[in-house]
């Protein structure tokens, strides 16, 4: 039964949970962390580590992508960020970064991350990275907004992407009505039928409810991403659209949903991405216990030494031509970002969880007995009094 409590005469709201509010119970057995498997498979595609990176070009480039890829995690390219608008990325992201550094003005650098982002797509350039990736022989993903699916989609196809990720802050699989800038209504995009017609798997999201959830694995496809992405540098869910469903909820909404859809079909099974507040190695954690399948990491990797931020990190959002939701955020000196491999596996020296993530993950899998993914989506969770 849902919890709900009265916040007002005649109005009710469910209590809900943040991965903060909830702890891990283990269980009287335990096991070496070598015996235990942090791998996963979305379709056809191995994954030694249950992680993606967030679309952002804090984090999206193309050399960025092979290294998680080579390191066993995925690499996602925001098809719709400055490597498809840009040929001098790089550049382009230094002057960014001098503006968040030195210009006074705290909104100065969104505008100047608007500016960028209004330069228009080529499909010659996304190509180009996308081909980059596959050339180096990692699994390649993108990924593209509804709005922009169907005219970018045959171009990436192309250029050899294996993954597609149709992501926005909210995706429903019943979208009433679509608008171009100038006023022209456009069809909207029928999520099921353009999954249809593709021979490469889709993940789909952001979602933050059980039956939002259920709906877009009914439209066939492989993920559905829930939340509304990192917290960090992201104002979505308070300051400008009030939006937001705390991640330990969400995430078990979901994976209710999951379940659901496996009785219904008979045995189909959708992956649950967790996006949203996943900072250190017990976030990670909590999220898979909670049901997710992997976790999409923002912050964790823009601290980094191979993120193209350069220690700094803000989420695709805030790049919107009228409404940013997402600020430029800081989240390591420069000269003090760790290599991807050591955030990812270690060695760590650090107490509070920021690196050996997966090492991490792997050892609270054996203390609390579990010997992969699946199986540790049922360890006994606790809500903290």
């Amino acid at each position: 039964m849902r919890d709900l409590v009265e916040i007002g005469m005649g109005r009710t709201a469910r209590r809900t949970y943040e991965l903060d509010d909830i702890s891990i119970v283990p269980s009287r057995r335990t096991r070496s962390s070598k015996d235990v498997s942090t791998a996963w498979q979305l379709d056809a595609y191995r994954f030694e580590a249950p992680i993606l990176s967030h679309p952002t070009d804090a984090l999206a480039s193309p050399e960025m992508a092979i290294e998680l890829g080579r390191l066993g995690a995925l690499g996602v390219i925001n098809g719709e960020g400055l490597w498809a608008r840009h040929r001098d990325v790089e550049a382009k992201i230094a002057e960014l970064i001098a503006i968040a550094n030195e210009d006074p003005d705290p909104y100065a650098a969104v505008r100047f991350l608007q500016q960028l982002h209004a330069a228009p797509l080529d499909s010659g350039l996304l190509g180009e990275a996308v081909t980059r990736v596959r050339e180096a022989g990692v699994t390649t993903a993108v990924r593209v907004s509804p709005q922009h699916a169907p005219e970018l989609t045959p171009a990436l196809l192309a250029a050899g992407v294996e993954l597609l990720v149709v992501h926005g802050t909210i995706i429903s699989a019943e979208h009433v009505a679509q608008v171009d800038s100038d006023g022209t209504q456009r069809e909207p995009l029928n999520l099921k039928t353009f999954i249809a017609d593709l021979d490469i798997p889709v993940v789909a999201g952001g979602v933050h409810d059980h039956r939002t959830a259920l709906h877009l694995m009914r439209t066939g496809a492989a993920g559905v991403i829930v939340g509304y992405g990192s917290a960090a540098g992201a104002t979505t869910t308070g300051e400008v659209l009030g939006l937001g469903v705390p991640m330990a909820t969400a995430i078990a909404d979901a994976a209710a949903a999951r379940r659901d859809y496996l009785d219904e079909t008979g045995g189909r099974y959708v992956h649950v991405i967790a996006d949203g507040d996943i900072h250190t190695s017990g976030d990670l954690v909590k999220a898979i216990a909670c049901g997710a399948d992997a976790a999409v990491l923002g912050t964790a990797l823009a601290a980094t030494s191979s993120a193209p931020g350069r220690g700094w990190y803000w989420p695709s959002a805030a790049a919107h031509p009228d409404t940013p939701r997402g600020a430029l955020l800081q989240v390591a000196a420069e000269e003090e970002r760790p290599s991807l491999e050591r955030v990812l596996n270690g060695p760590s020296d650090d107490p509070f969880g920021e690196l050996n993530l997966v090492g991490a993950l792997r050892r609270a899998m054996a203390k609390a007995g579990y010997c992969d993914l699946k199986e540790f989506q049922k360890v006994g969770l606790s809500v903290r009094g």
